[in-house]
């Protein structure tokens, strides 16, 4: 066919196409106008909507922001359909036949043309959906949102899917306490931080779109100093590796060397220059950690996120579960300690749910699982009332990729595991509320709630003497029945199992203050002392004995890199002394030491310091420590004379 010939048919194509649709428009008006006549009902102001129930759109703006990236996608796709898909069925068959007539009598010729158009676009590869993949894959300032949506059928298990609207806090919080109660809070935040920068310029700037956390207004711009490479893919998992560039790396040399020290004023130097150095903000989140600048600490670690989120490749979709960044590279364990904290800070909160998901997402990340996310996501489900879930996760969850097939009921011989377990059967026996929204129904096949309670007993009965002591539990039942010899012993005599006894007990305790979980952890012991009387309790306990042997067959410890109070809900505090520490200039440093060795029992104290050349960060938070003393104006300092104090 000729190029002439082809534009002609084209032509007439498109004059038929906007004829058939202004016929279809016509129609549909006038169907809406005859169901309206026929309902009889009231016309509406599409305007009054936009003012009723303002805390429900407050609530459905983080629905949408998911959705938006897929709406537009859609449009895109709609827009630029082929002609056959232009060319489709009108809502009337009557229009059908109109179409039928039009292409049949006056244009002989279209048939042959719309083939040899297919054809031609079959050949290219000219689609909706590889238009709408290259365009998520070319944005990668939208990642977080777009790649999730885009990448959807990877083959991957959904039971650590992330879902992108639970991460946010703010997005909970209005959840529970409604939205006029979140947006009070923020605007007196706004109003103590517009105090405190008082006298400065306030610079604001557009951030990108983070699904980890909300970036505020006062935030430096993101510098790029980070990056993600992509180092291989294997069985439909992308691996990933975190790169840092040459400001980065230099800023890096300069955290070791002040921490090598333990200098914070060289550290608040680092991110004067450098303010998205995640080591840094890691450092000063510590720190404000210990004095109780718990905001503060926070808005480090958001910062943080922040930061490791905007590295990332615009083929990492951590949300889906098929992204792997494991812990064995140095550059990408900054990740795995942020989110950890941020984990715990969405916990002291109040955000269960925000945790689980933050929880899951550490999970996915590397199945080795380095910061024990496998020992703290039973507590989180259960606090957020998953409990369908959290059965569907000790099903289908794997530690390893090849397991043999008595290893995959590894997590049922987890101390948390077994306990939690039994509390989610007590949950869904009892049709909690999130139960029913997973149309959960009671299995007869399946094992109660007290006899998952009385087998997490046989196995772990240290358990039950140390909740006794942290909850507490001060009722005279619990102390006859810690008189019984099963239960007196706080210790298996298992390195491996008495570190995750002692982990578990520290970070769920709080869940067994409820008096039902209580008569069920009472009325399961009860049955278990009754168990070991009818056999003389030797063949029932050396059976169990033997589980806990085999399940923990190591005489080592091999989690001892977690720390048991990495899980507790206490808020670590240091005294004033030991902070000092953290606060010795380096140039001071070196006269102290040649100080004390001059005479070791003399007192000596600290010279008072120079404010010449010194941030201003760093002063800042040295004048907040009382032992500080930056001395007279025009007088020396003797270092025999006592402290006065500081200016």
């Amino acid at each position: 066919m000729s190029a002439r010939l082809l534009r002609k048919v084209l032509k007439e194509q498109e004059l038929n196409k906007k004829q058939a649709d202004c016929d279809g428009k016509q129609e549909e008006q006038d169907e809406v106008e005859d169901e309206e006549s026929d309902s009889g009902g009231h016309s509406q102001n599409i305007f009054d909507l936009l003012n009723a129930n303002d805390d429900d759109q407050d609530l459905d703006e983080d629905d949408e922001v998911g959705n938006t990236d897929v709406l537009k996608e859609t449009n895109n796709k709609q827009y630029h359909a082929t002609d056959d898909a232009v060319s489709g069925p009108s809502h009337k068959q009557s229009s059908k036949k109109k179409k039928k007539k039009n292409k049949e009598v006056s244009f002989p010729a279209a048939d042959k043309a719309e083939k040899s158009l297919d054809v031609v676009l079959e050949s290219l590869s000219v689609d909706g959906d590889s238009a709408g993949h290259l365009a998520s894959s070319s944005n990668s300032s939208n990642v977080g949102y777009q790649s999730w949506n885009n990448l959807a059928k990877q083959p991957q298990s959904s039971i650590l899917k992330v879902d992108p609207k639970f991460l946010n806090a703010e997005y909970e919080l209005r959840r529970i306490f409604g939205s006029k109660v979140v947006k009070s809070s923020e605007i007196s935040s706004r109003a103590g931080g517009s105090r405190q920068l008082h006298g400065r310029r306030h610079v604001t700037h557009i951030h990108r779109k983070s699904a980890l956390v909300s970036p505020s207004d006062h935030w430096p711009r993101w510098d790029g100093s980070l990056s993600m490479e992509l180092l291989q893919t294997r069985d439909g998992i992308h691996y990933f590796r975190y790169v840092h560039s040459s400001s980065y790396s230099q800023a890096q040399r300069a955290f070791e060397a002040a921490k090598t020290i333990h200098d914070l004023n060289g550290v608040a130097s680092i991110l004067m220059h450098h303010p998205y150095h995640v080591e840094s903000h890691l450092t000063m989140a510590d720190y404000f950690k210990l004095t109780g600048e718990h905001q503060m600490a926070a808005d480090c670690i958001a910062k943080c996120l922040y930061a490791l989120e905007c590295a990332w490749h615009p083929l990492f979709t951590p949300f889906l579960g098929n992204c792997r960044l494991e812990y064995i590279h140095d550059t990408n364990r900054p990740l795995f300690s942020t989110l950890f904290t941020h984990m715990k800070n969405l916990d002291r909160r109040g955000c269960h749910r925000s945790a689980l998901e933050v929880c899951k997402l550490l999970l996915s990340l590397d199945s080795a699982d380095p910061m024990g996310a496998l020992f703290c996501i039973d507590y989180y489900s259960l606090r957020a009332e998953e409990h369908a879930w959290l059965e569907q996760f000790c099903e289908e969850y794997h530690q390893r990729e090849e397991e043999e097939e008595e290893d995959k009921y590894f997590l049922w011989h987890l101390p948390n595991f077994s306990y939690s377990l039994a509390i989610c059967r007590f949950y869904m026996e009892c049709g909690g509320e999130s139960c029913k929204l997973l149309d959960y129904n009671s299995d007869q096949g399946k094992a109660t709630s007290i006899d998952l309670m009385k087998q997490a007993l046989m196995l772990h009965p240290p358990v039950l003497k140390k909740l006794v002591a942290k909850v507490p539990l001060k009722d005279q039942a619990w102390m006859n029945i810690l008189k019984h010899s099963f239960f007196k012993s706080e210790e298996t005599k298992i390195p491996s199992l008495d570190h995750l006894i002692n982990i578990y007990v520290e970070r769920s305790y709080l869940v067994w203050r409820l008096p039902e979980l209580q008569k069920l952890l009472r009325d399961a012991a009860r049955l278990v002392i009754e168990t070991l009387k009818q056999d003389d309790g030797s063949s029932e306990a050396s059976t169990w004995a033997c589980a806990r042997k085999e399940a923990f067959p190591s005489e080592k410890n091999e989690y001892k890199h977690l720390l048991v109070s990495d899980f507790s809900d206490a808020v670590p505090t240091m005294p004033p002394d030991n902070l000092q520490d953290f606060m010795v200039d380096p140039a001071m440093m070196g006269r102290v030491a040649q100080n004390l060795n001059q005479d070791v029992n003399q007192q000596v104290r600290a010279p008072p310091r120079d404010l010449a050349n010194r941030n201003t960060w760093a002063v800042f938070f040295e004048s907040a420590l009382p032992w500080v003393d930056y001395g007279p104006d025009n007088d020396d300092a003797d270092g025999n004379q006592p402290n006065n104090g500081h200016q």
